[in-house]
C-alpha cells in the first residue's frame, strides 16, 4: 500500500504562484511515476503533469511553461510549482502514484487551489 498526502493549496490572485507538495509513505519502493491531476467543479479529473523514476517529465499543454513538476526520492516527495496562475486553474489538485504492484495506482485526497481574478 502507498499513502499520498498533498499540501500547499490555497487562495491566490491571478498571476500568483503556489507550490504543492505530495508526501508518499508505505510501499514507496514500488512507486514508478508520480503525477498531478486536477478536477474542477462539473468537470472530469484531468492530467496535469508526471515525472518518472528516471526524472523524465511530461505536461498537459494547458500548464506547459507555467507549472514544473519535480520529485525528491530521498524525501519521498513530489512537488508541483505553479506560476502565472489563472482563474481557470481553480480546481482540486490530486497527487497520483503509479506502482509496479497491484493496484498499480494510488491517489491522494486532494488539495483545493483557488485563483481569484
Amino acid at each position: 500500500q502507498v499513502q499520498l498526502m498533498e499540501s500547499g493549496g490555497g487562495l491566490v490572485q491571478s498571476g500568483g504562484s503556489l507550490n504543492l507538495s505530495c508526501a508518499a509513505s508505505g510501499s514507496i519502493d514500488s512507486i514508478n511515476a508520480m503525477g498531478w491531476y486536477r478536477q474542477a467543479p462539473g468537470r472530469l479529473r484531468e492530467f496535469i503533469a508526471i515525472v518518472s523514476s528516471g526524472g523524465s517529465t511530461a505536461y498537459d499543454d494547458s500548464v506547459k511553461g507555467r507549472f514544473t513538476i519535480s520529485r525528491d526520492d530521498a524525501k519521498n516527495m513530489a512537488s508541483l510549482q505553479m506560476n502565472s496562475l489563472k482563474p481557470e486553474d481553480t480546481a482540486v489538485y490530486y497527487c497520483n502514484a503509479r506502482t509496479n504492484r497491484r493496484p498499480y495506482e494510488y491517489w491522494g485526497q486532494g488539495t483545493q487551489v483557488t485563483v481569484s481574478s
